[in-house]
């Protein structure tokens, strides 16, 4: 599979946004530490390489408004340790026993970082609203990814990996391409002329043709109790609420975009669309 890369220099959206983020930590840490702490995104991995674990802290921000998508932020446990002494106000010791407390200080300290963020985005990307939860990685694919490293003279080495998904690439490019330059004025139409001229898209939909977005088919849904969850085991029958002959849901980024029915092409399942549903019009 291959990995996603460093957001190029030519991909200046995911450029500042990483920028902006970078800059919503040193805030938040220099604050904190009482001391300049800061942080840049940078396209050069830490030289531990630091290879994903079971003791990861992954916080997965869900934007939505102005951009829709996600991104996550990973911390080795080591990481996670040192902000939290950090946050806490304790002597930073890299041998000091790992607490809940120390995790539960992290998240409020990331929480700060967000709203620090939705701040320092709002002039480029208008009111983008993040919401930020802590648990497993995300079964998204990324679009881009890169790391994120303190810089000399922090109170500490940070470290932390970062992924964009391939919905919010796509919804920064967007954004760039309805904020670029007007296309020229047309000259004033002749009243005796009854065609009218086709609207120019500036090839602006070029920028985000090539960006891979995940799908997803919905066949039902349940509510079920905790109770009932704990039982589940090896041959148990889950009902969903929704009949064999009913057309499965095609989800983008959680979003329905159109329905179908499944079939098998080549011995893996597919989906014949049978209606695409039309985005949704604000009142």
């Amino acid at each position: 599979m291959t990995t996603p890369p460093i957001p190029p220099s030519g991909d200046q959206e995911a450029v500042e946004w990483m920028a902006m983020w970078a800059q919503s930590f040193t805030q938040v840490l220099t604050q904190i530490a009482g001391t300049a702490f800061a942080v840049e995104s940078t396209a050069t991995a830490p030289p531990e390489g630091l290879p994903p674990a079971e003791t990861d802290l992954h916080a997965v921000v869900t934007a939505a408004g102005t951009l829709r998508g996600e991104m996550n932020l990973r911390f080795s446990r080591s990481a996670v340790l040192g902000l939290a002494q950090l946050f806490l106000s304790e002597a930073q010791d890299a041998a000091a026993e790992f607490k809940p407390e120390h995790r539960e200080a992290v998240e409020e300290l990331l929480r700060q970082v967000a709203g620090h963020a939705a701040t320092a985005l709002k002039p480029r990307w208008g009111e983008v609203h993040l919401r930020m939860e802590f648990g497993a990685p995300p079964s998204w694919p990324p679009g881009v990814r890169g790391w994120m490293g303190s810089t000399a003279g922090a109170p500490f080495i940070l470290w932390l990996e970062w992924q964009v998904s391939a919905a919010l690439v796509a919804a920064q490019r967007v954004t760039h391409a309805r904020a670029g330059a007007p296309e020229p004025a047309s000259p004033a139409p002749d009243p005796a002329s009854r065609v009218a001229a086709p609207a120019s898209s500036g090839g602006k939909l070029d920028l985000v043709m090539d960006v891979v977005l995940g799908v997803s088919l919905r066949f039902g849904a349940r509510s079920l109790r905790l109770r009932e969850v704990l039982e589940l085991g090896p041959g148990s029958v889950v009902e969903l609420d929704r009949q064999v002959q009913e057309p499965v849901d095609l989800l983008l980024d959680g979003r329905l975009i159109a329905r179908g029915e499944v079939v098998v092409v080549d011995g893996n399942y597919g989906l014949r669309v049978l209606e695409v549903i039309a985005p949704a019009v604000p009142a």
